[in-house]
C-alpha cells in the first residue's frame, strides 16, 4: 500500500509538472507582444523615448517616437505593413548611440491614412520636411523595404540633411513594371486590390487566408499543409473571435504563424492601423509616378550600406521559386545594380533572415549601423 501510494504522489507530481508547462507554454503563445505595441509602457519610456505628433502645414499627421539625445541624429524608416514599432528589438540599443527618430509614415500605423499622400514622391518630401523642421542636424537616415527606397530619395533630394544612408532589403527594380507581377509581394498587393473590389468575403483577413501565395509554398510537399496548418485553425479561431487577428495557442512565436496572422491586420477590418489602399497604389504602380530608381540612386552621394538578405532554404541558390517568383525584394542581379549605380557604396548580403533583418537578427543589424557610424563621424 505504502509503495502504490508513492507511485501516485510521484504519478501526480508529474502530471502536476506538465501541465505547468503546458500552461506556461501556452501562455507564451498568446501573450507575444507580435507586433511589439507594448514596447513604450514595457521598455520605451524606461530608456526616454516618447511618442509624439508632427503637423505638416497642409495638415498632415506623422506620428513617431523620439529616443533619449545619445549621439547623433538616426531616422528609422520601417518597411510595408507594420510601422515604427517594428524596430522595437533594435531600438534599446541604437538609443545608447543616436538620437533616434521612428517614424510612422502615411497609410501605417498612427501617422494619416490619406491616399493623395501615398506616393513615394509625396511622403519622401514630406521626410525631408521631417529632417528640416523636427530633427536636430544632419542625420543617418535607414531604411527598410519600400522605406529603403524612401530613404533612397530623401538621400538623393537632400544630401545636405543626411550623412550616411543604409538601404535594408529594400525592392529595387523588382516593383517595376513587367517585373513586380512575378513577385510574392506584388501578388500580395493584388490581394488588396481584388479584395476592394468585392463584396464576397467581409474581411481581409479571410480573403488572404483563401488566396495568399504562401499556401503554394506550404503546399510545396503536402498539398493541404496551408489549410491544416494556416487557414484551418484561423477560420475556426475567428469563428470564436470574430474581429480580432487569430493567434493560435498552440503555435509558438519562434513558428512565425502567428506573426503571419498579426501581419495582416488592417483598417479595413478593424484589426489595425494599415491602411489596404496604401498596397493597391503598389499593384497599379501609382506610388512610383515621378520616382525613377535608376537617377534617384545616381544622384546619391552620400555613404551608402546596401543590406540585402541571403536566398532562403526554399529557393537558394536563387532568390525565386520553381514558379519563377520572386519570393525576395531583390534578386543578386537587382543588388548588383543598386550598388553600381550609387557612386559611394558599400554591399553586405547573406544574412539569414527572410526579409526583415534589424528583427530576426538584430544584433548583426546593429552592428553595420555602428560600423557605418564609426566610419563616417
Amino acid at each position: 500500500m505504502g509503495g502504490k501510494k508513492k507511485v501516485l504522489i510521484i504519478l501526480g507530481i508529474a502530471l502536476l509538472l506538465i501541465a505547468a508547462a503546458v500552461l506556461i507554454f501556452v501562455c507564451r503563445n498568446l501573450s507575444h507582444d507580435y507586433l511589439h505595441e507594448d514596447f513604450l509602457e514595457k521598455t520605451g519610456h524606461k530608456l526616454g523615448f516618447h511618442a509624439d505628433l508632427a503637423v505638416l502645414p497642409d495638415g498632415s499627421e506623422i506620428y513617431y517616437l523620439e529616443g533619449p539625445n545619445n549621439g547623433p541624429p538616426l531616422l528609422l524608416l520601417h518597411g510595408q505593413q507594420v510601422n515604427c514599432l517594428d524596430y522595437a528589438r533594435v531600438l534599446p540599443r541604437l538609443s545608447e548611440e543616436f538620437h533616434v527618430y521612428a517614424l510612422d509614415y502615411y497609410g501605417h500605423g498612427q501617422s494619416s491614412h490619406n491616399p493623395d499622400k501615398y506616393t513615394a514622391v509625396a511622403i519622401g518630401n514630406d521626410m525631408i520636411w521631417f529632417l528640416e523642421n523636427i530633427m536636430p542636424g544632419k542625420a543617418y537616415i535607414a531604411g527598410h523595404s519600400s522605406g529603403a527606397l524612401l530613404a533612397a530619395w530623401v538621400s538623393a533630394r537632400a544630401p545636405e540633411n543626411v550623412i550616411a544612408t543604409v538601404l535594408e532589403d529594400g525592392p529595387f527594380f523588382s516593383t517595376l513594371p513587367g517585373r513586380a507581377e512575378k513577385t510574392i509581394s506584388w501578388l500580395g498587393f493584388k490581394n488588396m486590390h481584388d479584395y476592394l473590389n468585392q463584396d464576397e468575403i467581409d474581411t481581409f483577413m479571410e480573403y488572404s487566408l483563401e488566396h495568399d501565395y504562401m499556401q503554394e509554398l506550404f503546399n510545396a510537399r503536402d498539398p493541404q499543409a496551408w489549410n491544416k496548418i494556416v487557414k484551418d485553425p484561423a477560420l475556426r479561431y475567428l469563428t470564436r473571435h470574430p474581429g480580432q487577428i487569430p493567434k493560435i495557442w498552440y503555435y509558438p512565436p519562434e513558428l512565425g504563424i502567428n506573426a503571419l496572422y498579426a501581419l495582416n491586420a488592417n483598417m479595413q477590418d478593424g484589426t489595425g492601423h494599415y491602411d489596404l489602399r496604401f498596397g493597391v497604389s503598389f499593384y497599379d504602380f501609382s506610388w512610383f509616378a515621378g520616382f525613377d530608381q535608376e537617377e534617384i540612386l545616381k544622384s546619391i552621394t552620400v555613404p551608402v550600406i546596401v543590406m540585402q538578405v541571403a536566398p532562403n532554404e526554399m529557393t537558394a541558390p536563387l532568390y525565386h521559386d520553381a514558379n519563377g517568383i520572386l519570393l525576395a525584394a531583390m534578386d543578386e542581379e537587382d543588388a548588383r545594380r543598386v550598388v553600381d549605380l550609387i557612386p559611394d557604396s558599400r554591399y553586405i548580403g547573406g544574412f539569414q533572415s527572410t526579409h526583415d533583418i534589424h528583427a530576426d537578427l538584430p544584433d548583426a543589424y546593429i552592428e553595420v549601423l555602428l560600423d557605418l557610424k564609426n566610419n563616417t563621424q
